[in-house]
C-alpha cells in the first residue's frame, strides 16, 4: 500500500515557518536553513510514490508501532541524507555524514532499526552524532505512520509518547476555556497529547515551587519549563500569544534559551530534530 501523503502540507507549512523565524531572528538564520533543507529532504521522501509503508499490515493498529518499520524499501534512501549534509551541513556534521557514507550498509541498517524499535529510540553503541540521522531520516515515515492510528489519545498522558513511547521534544501552551492547556509534541513521530499544566515530563516533580518557568522578551511565545528537582527543562510554545508559530521550528529559532539554560545548570529533556 503506498504511503499516505494527505498531510505532505505539513512540510510546506514548516519550512514556510522556518524563512519567516530565519527574517525575525537572524542569528539562528544559519540553523534554520539547514533545518529547511532536512525538512524538504523529508517530504520528498513520503513524496516518492515507489515507497511503500513502513506497515506492511492493512491494518496499523493490528501491528504495534515499534515492530512496524520495514527498512528494506527505505534504506535506498539513506546515501541521499548522507550527501545532502556532506552538501549544506554544519562542518561537524558534514564530517559525521562523509564517515557514515564509508560505513558498512550493515551499520546503516543496525543503527536505524535499533533507534526505531528501542524505547525510548536510543542506541547504545551509537554517538549522538550518529542519532541525528537516524532521527532525520525515520521522522517522516514515523508521523506518516502514527497518523495512520486511531487510538484515542489521553487528556493527560504520561511523559512518553503514547504511539511509539517517545520522548517529548517540545510543550505547547493552546487556549481552553479561560486558560491554556498544555501539550507534549513527541521528538521522533510527532505526535501531540495531553499532558499535565504542572508536572516535569522527566521526573515527575509536581511541587510548584520545583518549577520554575522563564522566558526572554525577544521570544515572548516561547518558555523554558524546568524542574529543580531533576534539572532537567523542556522548551514550551504558547500558541495563545503568537498562534502562528509551529512549535517544532520555533523551538529551534531559540538558541539563546537553550544556552541560557545550559547555563543555568538544566539538561534538555530530549535533543530535537537536529540534535540541539
Amino acid at each position: 500500500m503506498p504511503l499516505q501523503r494527505n498531510d505532505l502540507a505539513r512540510w510546506d507549512q514548516r519550512i514556510e515557518r522556518a524563512k519567516e523565524l530565519a527574517k525575525d531572528y537572524p542569528a539562528a538564520s544559519e540553523l534554520l536553513a539547514f533545518y529547511q533543507e532536512i525538512a524538504t529532504f523529508q517530504k520528498s521522501l513520503l513524496a516518492d510514490p515507489n515507497l511503500v509503508r513502513v506497515d506492511g499490515s492493512p491494518q496499523p493498529e493490528n501491528v504495534s508501532f515499534l515492530d512496524s518499520l520495514d527498512l528494506a524499501p527505505l534504506l535506498p534512501n539513506f546515501p541521499s541524507l548522507l550527501s545532502l549534509v556532506r552538501r549544506v551541513g554544519p562542518p561537524a556534521l558534514a564530517e559525521i555524514a562523509e564517515e557514515l557514507a564509508q560505513a558498512d550498509r550493515g551499520y546503516w541498517e543496525h543503527l536505524l532499526s535499533t533507534y526505531w524499535r528501542v524505547e525510548p529510540h536510543t542506541v547504545d553503541d551509537a554517538p549522538e552524532t550518529h542519532l541525528f540521522f537516524a532521527r532525520a531520516f525515520l521522522q517522516p515515515y514515523a508521523e506518516d505512520l502514527a497518523s495512520q492510528r486511531t487510538i484515542e489519545l489521553p487528556r493527560f498522558g504520561s511523559s512518553s509518547c503514547p504511539i511509539c513511547s517517545g520522548k517529548p521534544q517540545v510543550g505547547v501552551l493552546r487556549e481552553e476555556g479561560h486558560g491554556a492547556r498544555r501539550s507534549l509534541i513527541c521528538s521522533l513521530c510527532l505526535t501531540e497529547w495531553g499532558y499535565r499544566r504542572v508536572l516535569c515530563p522527566a521526573c515527575g516533580e509536581d511541587r510548584f515551587d520545583a518549577l520554575p518557568v522563564y522566558t526572554a522578551s525577544q521570544f515572548e511565545h516561547v518558555r523554558v519549563e524546568a524542574c529543580d528537582t531533576c534539572k532537567r527543562y523542556i522548551k514550551t510554545v504558547d500558541l495563545t500569544k503568537n498562534g502562528h508559530a509551529v512549535p517544532v521550528v520555533d523551538e529551534l529559532a531559540t538558541t539563546p534559551l537553550t544556552l541560557w539554560a545550559e547555563e543555568k545548570g538544566y539538561t534538555k529533556l530530549q535533543p530535537n530534530l537536529l540534535g540541539i
